[in-house]
C-alpha cells in the first residue's frame, strides 16, 4: 500500500469510525494478509488409527463414565452450540428452481432433471416426500389459512406454491430463518426444532445432579426474538418434567469483522463509496468461547443431530470423550505441578515426555533430550499449559469438511491439525496425493478444557495460528471482492492446543446440509426409516 492509498483509508476510516467496530490496526493487519497470501499447509501425512488417532478399549468405559458424572456433578459442563447459521442454504435447489420456472410442475422438473439438473433433481425428491419432513403439518396448516389445499397441488403435480409456502414469508419462511428454529424430528407429540433437540441434548450430559444444565448458543442478533420464542416454550415444558436448562446467548462481534479488499487488494468501497467489512466466518466465535470463561465444554454444530430413537449412541460417545479428557487433564496437571517442584528425577523427566509423545501427541525438537533439565522443563511446561481438546473423529465417506492431518509448522515440528481442504493446495501433486488418501474425517464432535492446572481460564486467543485464514471471492453490488475468514473456530483457532483424536461411530455424526438430508433414516420416525 502507497502512503497515498493509506492516507486515503485513514481519512475514509476517520469518516466512519462511528459505524466501524474494526480497530484501524487490525484493517491493516488483514490488508497486509490479503497483500502476502495465506501459505497452504504442509500436510506430513493422514492421521491413521494407531498413527495420530486412538481407540479406546470398551473395557475403559465404565471408569471413563465415572470420570465424566463426577465432573458433571461438580457442575464442569458446558456445551456451546455455534447457531447463527441460515436455514437459507438448505433450500437452494428450492430457491434456485423457483427462479428458473416460471411455473414448477413434474414435467418441467423431470424434463429439467434428465439433462442432470441437480436443483430438479432434488426438487422432486423433496414434493415426492414431502410429507415426511416434521414441518409437514406446520405447512399445510399455513396453505389452509390462505384457502389454498395442499393435496389439489400434489395431484396436479403443480409446485410452485407449496415452494413459497416453504421458503417465503407467506409460509413457514425458512430462508429468512435460523437454521436452529427449523422443525427436525417428528414425534408422535409433535415436532421438534433443531434448537429444541439440543436442549434434550444438554439435559443428557450437561445437567449437574440436582441443577441445571448449561448451554450455549451463539446467534445471530436479528433472530433473537424468533429463537426466544422457540427456546422458551420449549424451556416451560422441560421444567414441567423437572428439568432445568440455564440458556446463555450471545452474538459474533463486529470488532472480529474483516475488512474486503478488491481483487488488487486495495480496499473495497460499496456502490456509496463507503468501506465494506464482513463477517470472518466461525473462527471469530473464538471470542465467544473465551468470554464464555467455561471448564469443560462440548462442542457441537447446531445440524449435527439425531431422533430420540438414535441419541443413546451419541450420548455414550460424547460422556466417554469427556471423561477421557478429564483424566488426561488429570494426569497433565499432576505434571504441571511435579515440573513446579524443584526437585525432579531424570526418570520424572522421561516419564513426562513419553507421556506428552504418546498420549498426547505431541512432537519435540531432536535436540531435545541433550538440552540442559531447566531447560527441558521449560519446554514441557510450555508445552502442556494450554487448552486441549479431544475430537471424535469417523470414516470418511464424503461428507464436506475437514480432516486430521500431521502437519508441519513453521517451526519445523509436526502436529496434530484438523485441516479443511481450502487450506490445501491441490495443485501440488504429493500434497493432493496426501489428501486422497484420507479415510478419516473431523464432524466438529470436540471436548474441550479451557482452563490451566491452576483452575484459571486460559485466555485461548494466545493459541491460534493467525496465518491459517482463508481467502475467498465474493460478489457485492454485482462487483467481485476479496473476504478474509480468521481461522476456523475448530482448526485454526485451536491449532496450538493439545489435540487428542478418537475413533467414534458413524452414527454419531448426521449433518443436515440440504433440507432432504432430513429424509435420511437416523432423521425419520423408526416406522418411516424402514
Amino acid at each position: 500500500m502507497t502512503k497515498k492509498e493509506l492516507d486515503q483509508l485513514k481519512n475514509d476510516y476517520n469518516n466512519e469510525k462511528n459505524s466501524i467496530e474494526v480497530s484501524f490496526e487490525k484493517i491493516l493487519d488483514h490488508i497486509s494478509i490479503f497483500e502476502k497470501g495465506i501459505p497452504p499447509l504442509n500436510l506430513i501425512k493422514s492421521c491413521t488409527i494407531g498413527d495420530g488417532i486412538q481407540v479406546i478399549d470398551e473395557e475403559e468405559y465404565d471408569e471413563l463414565l465415572s470420570e465424566f458424572q463426577n465432573a458433571v456433578d461438580k457442575g464442569r459442563i458446558t456445551k456451546f452450540v455455534p447457531a447463527s447459521g441460515a436455514a437459507s442454504r438448505m433450500f437452494k435447489s428450492l430457491q434456485a428452481v423457483l427462479i428458473k420456472f416460471s411455473v414448477v410442475n413434474r414435467g418441467t422438473l423431470e424434463d429439467a432433471a434428465m439433462n442432470n439438473d441437480s436443483h430438479s433433481i432434488a426438487v422432486l425428491e423433496f414434493v415426492d416426500n414431502i410429507k415426511r419432513f416434521a414441518f409437514y403439518s406446520d405447512l399445510r396448516e399455513k396453505m389452509a389459512a390462505d384457502g389454498l389445499d395442499f393435496e389439489i397441488f400434489l395431484e396436479k403435480q403443480t409446485y410452485s406454491e407449496i415452494l413459497k409456502y416453504t421458503l417465503e414469508s407467506v409460509g413457514l419462511n425458512y430462508v429468512n430463518q435460523p437454521k436452529g428454529s427449523m422443525k427436525f424430528h417428528a414425534y408422535s407429540d409433535g415436532a421438534n426444532t433443531a434448537f429444541e433437540e439440543h436442549l434434550v441434548e444438554s439435559i443428557n450430559y450437561a445437567k449437574a445432579k440436582n441443577e441445571s444444565a448449561k448451554i450455549h448458543f451463539t446467534i445471530s442478533p436479528e433472530y433473537r426474538g424468533l429463537i426466544n420464542s422457540v427456546i422458551n416454550a420449549a424451556l416451560r415444558k422441560h421444567r414441567l418434567s423437572g428439568n432445568n436448562i440455564e440458556v446463555s446467548y450471545s452474538y459474533q462481534k463486529p470488532s472480529t469483522d474483516t475488512i474486503a479488499v478488491t481483487l488488487d487488494n486495495k480496499p473495497f468501497k460499496d456502490d456509496e463509496g463507503k468501506l465494506v467489512f464482513r463477517p470472518a466466518g466461525h473462527g471469530a466465535l473464538l471470542e465467544n468461547l473465551n468470554d464464555l470463561k467455561g471448564d469443560i465444554v462440548f462442542i457441537k454444530n447446531i445440524d449435527n443431530l439425531v431422533t430420540e430413537r438414535l441419541r443413546g449412541t451419541t450420548y455414550l460417545y460424547k460422556k466417554v470423550l469427556a471423561g477421557y479428557l478429564i483424566r488426561l487433564q488429570n494426569k497433565i496437571f499432576d505434571y504441571l505441578l511435579a515440573l513446579d517442584n524443584e526437585e525432579i528425577s531424570l526418570s520424572g523427566f522421561v516419564s513426562i515426555k513419553n507421556f506428552s509423545e504418546s498420549d498426547l501427541s505431541i512432537r519435540f525438537d531432536k535436540d531435545f533430550d541433550g538440552l540442559e533439565q531447566e531447560m527441558q522443563k521449560v519446554i514441557l511446561k510450555e508445552k502442556l499449559n494450554r487448552p486441549i481438546r479431544v475430537c471424535g473423529i469417523v470414516r470418511n465417506e464424503g461428507e464436506p469438511g475437514g480432516g486430521p492431518f500431521w502437519v508441519k509448522g513453521n517451526d519445523g515440528l509436526v502436529s496434530l491439525q484438523l485441516v479443511e481442504k481450502m487450506q490445501i493446495d491441490i495443485d501440488n501433486e504429493e500434497q493432493n496425493r496426501i489428501l486422497e488418501a484420507s479415510k478419516y474425517f473431523s464432524p466438529v464432535d470436540l471436548v474441550c478444557g479451557v482452563r490451566d492446572y491452576k483452575g484459571h481460564p486460559f485466555n485461548l486467543l494466545e493459541f491460534t495460528n493467525p496465518a491459517a485464514g482463508l481467502i475467498t471471492i465474493k460478489t457485492k453490488d454485482g462487483r467481485e471482492l476479496k473476504a478474509l475468514e480468521l481461522p476456523g473456530l475448530w482448526n485454526g483457532s485451536m491449532a496450538e492446543w493439545i489435540t487428542v483424536l478418537i475413533k467414534v461411530p458413524k452414527i454419531t455424526f448426521n449433518p443436515v446440509k440440504e433440507v432432504n438430508d432430513l429424509l435420511r433414516k437416523e432423521h425419520q420416525p423408526w416406522q418411516l426409516a424402514q
